[in-house]
């Protein structure tokens, strides 16, 4: 696309960059797929509105349905440099990267077998998902709702439902938390 003897400077500095760097810069546009960014220190790009990129995982680690949600154009945004992506000839950013994770926060302090309160957000043919806490969701699997078990969870929940749920699994690596609407006790069901 935008070759190293099309565009020198450019190709120099994303070259010159280093993975985990930290850079700044100003959201110029957000698409469905991303946002661009142009950098404080970096050049113009000859195609993009910016030399810098964010894909949607990269901006957040709470869920969103939008990246507008997230950012919006003309924003100061700090990030970290991932990779020098060769092929559109752009800096790979990471918003989340520069944040602490929440999860991993909520499974230093929660342990498998404890009873937590949570809403129902999601209501899913396998299972329906339950926030437990700021930004954390965990998934009750069919199975797991209620003895005996239910071929749909709209036969028992509603988006909104307040319920009590049991950790059964902190998944540090896929940052998947299990729950368990059976496991809890029968006084709190």
């Amino acid at each position: 696309m935008v070759g190293p003897s099309e565009n020198p400077e450019l190709w120099a500095f994303l070259e010159s960059l280093r993975c985990g760097e930290l850079l700044s810069g100003t959201v110029t546009a957000i698409e469905r797929f991303g946002v661009f960014v142009a950098l404080d220190d970096g050049p113009d790009h000859p195609v993009f509105p910016g030399v810098g990129f964010i894909t949607i995982p990269e901006l957040s680690w709470r869920r969103f349905e939008a990246a507008s949600d997230v950012v919006h154009a003309g924003q100061r945004v700090s990030c970290e440099f991932l990779q020098f992506d060769t092929w559109n000839a752009e800096a790979r950013l990471s918003m989340r990267a520069t944040q602490p994770d929440p999860f991993q926060a909520f499974a230093d302090h929660t342990a498998v077998g404890q009873e937590l309160q949570g809403q129902v957000t999601k209501l899913l043919r396998f299972g329906v998902f339950v926030q437990v806490a700021d930004g954390i969701e965990g998934l009750v699997h069919l199975r797991e709702l209620t003895w005996p078990p239910v071929e749909a969870p709209e036969d028992i929940f509603q988006v909104g439902d307040e319920v009590t749920v049991v950790v059964t699994e902190i998944d540090r690596e896929r940052r998947r938390l299990s729950l368990s609407r059976r496991q809890v006790s029968p006084a709190l069901q």
